[in-house]
Formats: C-alpha cells, structure tokens, sequence
C-alpha cells in the first residue's frame, strides 16, 4: 500500500449506531475470501498518557461480504478463522517492513 498520499481512513458503523474511524492497513486474499487490516483512529484529543494501546488501539481484522449486491464489511465467523486469517497479515506486514 503506498503512504505516497498519506494514510487511508475509513468510518464504519456498528450495530448500535456508532460510529468509528479506522486507519486501513492492509487488504489481503485468503481462502477465497478477502480481508482487510485497521487500526483504531487514535483520538486527538486524548493526551498519549491516557491511551491504552492494547486495549483501545489493537488491530481489527474484517471480511468483504457481499449482501444485496452491495460491499459490506463483517466480522469473522470464528476464532480459527481470525487467527488463520491474523496470522496472514502478520507475514504481509513483516515482509512489508523488512523491505523498506
């Protein structure tokens, strides 16, 4: 993914209505099936000593699904699958910084 243009941010909303800005990281093929890789927008306006980054700022695996022709972004079906699919995007992100 090129950082030529600066981050890419995404704003998702759950089901209860609330709203959540990601950082889009990386888009995978795996299994037939695609996947992409965020991190939680980091909010501003919290001092750095507040930020809890194992808690608030882990990474967030989704799938693509398609539903009435339209591209939607789900959660995984099982542990297995997001471990599978986690471990994935850790040798496409370690091959990525071990290039630069």
């Amino acid at each position: 993914m090129s950082e030529e243009f600066g981050a890419d941010f995404i704003t998702i909303t759950d089901e209860d209505g609330q709203e959540f800005e990601l950082e889009h990281l990386e888009t995978i093929e795996y299994n037939g099936q695609t996947y992409m890789a965020f991190f939680p927008a980091v909010d501003s306006d919290k001092a750095v000593e507040d930020i809890d980054l194992d808690e608030e700022y882990g990474l967030i695996i989704l799938k693509v699904v398609v539903e009435n022709g339209e591209e939607q972004l789900s959660t995984l079906d099982s542990d297995e699958e997001l471990e599978a699919v986690y471990q994935q995007f850790m040798e496409v992100l370690f091959e990525e910084e071990e290039e630069s």
